[in-house]
């Protein structure tokens, strides 16, 4: 019988690194609607904590996105102003931020299937998704992240119904990002096509851009922060004035006391106790 020139540990391990080669080339071109894990241990622990919030307090109102919308709720001492405004437009209303920042479509929907959302049920659910999808590369000719991007956001929309049926979700429109400013055309195309998504009803798509930014999407002065991309005081309550409407229709009037669970933040900037 003929010899393998290979013996078996050498095989192996050919097929082991055959295998993560695969693996890592899939998951660095994963469809946007497919769900992907962040692996990073920060990313893990905030997941776990995060799954810890959604079974503590009353969640009435559940704000789900990137660091767009995780840095407006987050215990964060950096962020100290952007909590004092959530509190400040939402108190009463039993909102919750489970935002987690950097993630993409993917990692939304990894994170909503596994456990974030379930026995939650809550009243209105707020997405904000798609601009790490985005990125800030120029787009080249009929650019692929808008279909991809958009058949993204309505992955993470079924994924919602399921968990929540009985919420109505509020589907914001992607904000500009003028860190590229090539990336407009983009970013309004996918805004055109999650717009009819919205029926009214259960899912109501809102779009602020057009008071963040002027018609070239050129974000107004003091709407973000130095990079351009992350929303400041001024956008954020801009995005308050445009939800309680929409909140008072579906909630009625916030209530005296607030019943959420305590805002989350960053694992990695908690600072060690002393001894």
């Amino acid at each position: 019988m003929r010899r393998h020139p290979y013996s078996i540990p050498t095989l192996i391990t050919i097929l082991f690194l055959l295998h993560a080669v695969n693996v890592s080339s899939v998951q660095n071109n994963v469809r946007a609607d497919l769900p992907s894990p962040r692996t990073d241990q920060n990313s893990m622990t905030a997941h776990a904590e995060l799954l810890e919030k959604s079974k503590k307090g009353r969640i009435d109102v559940y704000f789900e996105g990137d660091s767009i919308t995780r840095r407006w709720g987050t215990s964060d001492e950096q962020y100290k102003h952007f909590l004092a405004n959530w509190r400040q437009n939402f108190f009463g209303w039993n909102a919750a931020d489970f935002g987690w920042g950097g993630d993409t479509t993917q990692n939304i929907l990894w994170r909503l299937q596994n456990g974030e959302l379930n026995n939650v049920n809550p009243k209105i659910i707020v997405l904000m998704a798609g601009t790490n999808n985005v990125g800030n590369k120029s787009p080249q000719g009929d650019d692929p992240r808008v279909e991809d991007i958009t058949r993204g956001i309505k992955a993470i929309l079924d994924t919602l119904q399921h968990k929540a049926p009985n919420a109505t979700i509020v589907l914001m429109g992607i904000t500009p990002r003028n860190d590229n400013m090539a990336v407009m055309p983009i970013i309004n195309k996918i805004n055109e096509r999650i717009a009819k998504f919205g029926d009214g009803k259960k899912i109501r798509y809102l779009n602020i851009n057009n008071r963040l930014a002027d018609n070239d999407g050129k974000l107004y002065e003091g709407m973000t922060n130095k990079d351009l991309l992350h929303l400041d005081l001024k956008a954020y309550q801009v995005w308050a004035d445009a939800l309680k409407p929409l909140f008072t229709e579906v909630l009625g009037p916030p209530a005296k006391e607030d019943l959420a669970p305590p805002p989350t933040g960053d694992p990695s900037a908690k600072k060690p106790p002393q001894p």
